[in-house]
């Protein structure tokens, strides 16, 4: 093939693109090669660029080598990938972290990992979306909710979870349960939460509020399966029709929906772990009107590789506009899946942009 048949062949390989880039998330789906050094790569390989009409590509590995070609020595395509090495230090390092009665710290698990403290944060916080720190609290957190589902004593369920003492439990017991531990371990029992459902142009709409805040925004087709959503995520709790006063509330929200730009400045109840808390805020801050990609908001939150984990938070909101997840979008900018469908999210974009264009 003439060197400039060559070129134009490559270019127009849709691998050629993973190189150019150095993509990551192709390593291991193909390997790439240089006639002029006799050296295969992966596309991510941090080495000069080559010239187009010397690159072939190959499927596997094996089939490189078989070609007579050696390994690059700056990327070693004949080793893991740099992402499956970090994937296998943080696995083994939140084993630990689980295993352990007392938090490992930052010092020894980096040690075990035979890296810097500094540089095993980064590659720990960048792999599991949580700082060592924070998942090890989620981890205790986890150890209380079991412990008291189980039915044992809130003070042993303190203790097994690695707690020093009842006092320091306590003062983030709500942020840790979203209510006092008796009342999680009675599924909310003596909690009170008020509710009401309306109706605006995408549906059915249930909104309902804690003593803390509202809690819970969901949109769907039928009321009866909107109720039944609340009552499962609080199956003890004392839920309570809203009356007049709260059928107020209701209507701001349905404004909201209806007209974006009235804005929606209400006392929020938001439960989750501490990544789906990270991945929430940063959603709030992506202006009315605009939208933003999973691996925007993973980059946001200081963990550029967990744009899959990012999309489970996002399905994990319960609270519909008021923390606008169906303001992420795909890379290529085309909507993805949406808790209560893509129809209603296009339809609140569209909104958004409406309003956006006409106070421009």
């Amino acid at each position: 093939m003439k060197p400039k048949n060559a070129q134009l062949a490559t270019e127009d390989d849709p691998r050629w693109t993973s190189i150019v880039t150095r993509n990551p998330e192709a390593d291991d789906t193909f390997y790439y090669s240089v006639k002029t050094t006799g050296v295969y790569c992966r596309p991510s390989c941090a080495a000069r660029r080559a010239r187009p009409e010397n690159v072939s590509f190959h499927a596997t590995r094996e089939g490189a080598e078989k070609a007579g070609l050696r390994p690059c020595k700056r990327c070693k395509p004949n080793q893991p990938s740099l992402v499956k090495q970090h994937a296998a230090i943080v696995t083994h390092a939140c084993r630990l972290i689980e295993e352990s009665e007392d938090a490992p710290s930052l010092e020894e698990l980096a040690s075990r990992a035979g890296m810097s403290a500094y540089h095993f944060h980064r590659v720990f916080k960048a792999v599991a979306g949580l700082s060592p720190r924070e998942y090890a609290v989620a981890q205790r957190a986890r150890r209380v909710r079991n412990e008291l589902a189980r039915g044992g004593t809130v003070a042993k369920a303190v203790y097994d979870a690695g707690y020093s003492s009842n006092g320091r439990f306590y003062e983030t017991s709500d942020a840790v349960l979203g209510m006092t531990p008796s009342s999680w371990r009675a599924g909310g029992t003596g909690m009170e939460i008020r509710f009401a459902v309306g109706e605006c142009s995408l549906g059915s709409i249930l909104v309902a509020q804690s003593y803390r805040g509202v809690c819970a925004i969901l949109l769907g087709d039928e009321p009866d399966e909107l109720a039944r959503d609340l009552q499962d995520r609080f199956p003890r709790a004392n839920l309570i029709g809203g009356d007049a006063r709260f059928e107020q509330l209701v209507s701001k929200v349905v404004g909201f929906v209806e007209a974006p730009a009235l804005g929606l400045d209400l006392p929020l109840d938001v439960r989750g772990t501490a990544f789906q808390q990270r991945v929430w805020q940063a959603l709030r801050e992506i202006p009315a009107g605009s939208t933003a990609s999973y691996a925007d908001i993973a980059s946001r939150i200081g963990s550029p590789n967990s744009a899959r984990a990012v999309a489970h938070a996002c399905a994990a909101n319960a609270l519909a506009v008021a923390i606008p997840c169906h303001r992420v979008v795909k890379s290529d900018g085309a909507l993805s899946g949406y808790r209560w469908g893509v129809e209603r999210k296009r339809a609140l974009l569209k909104r958004e942009e409406r309003g956006r264009i006409e106070t421009a």
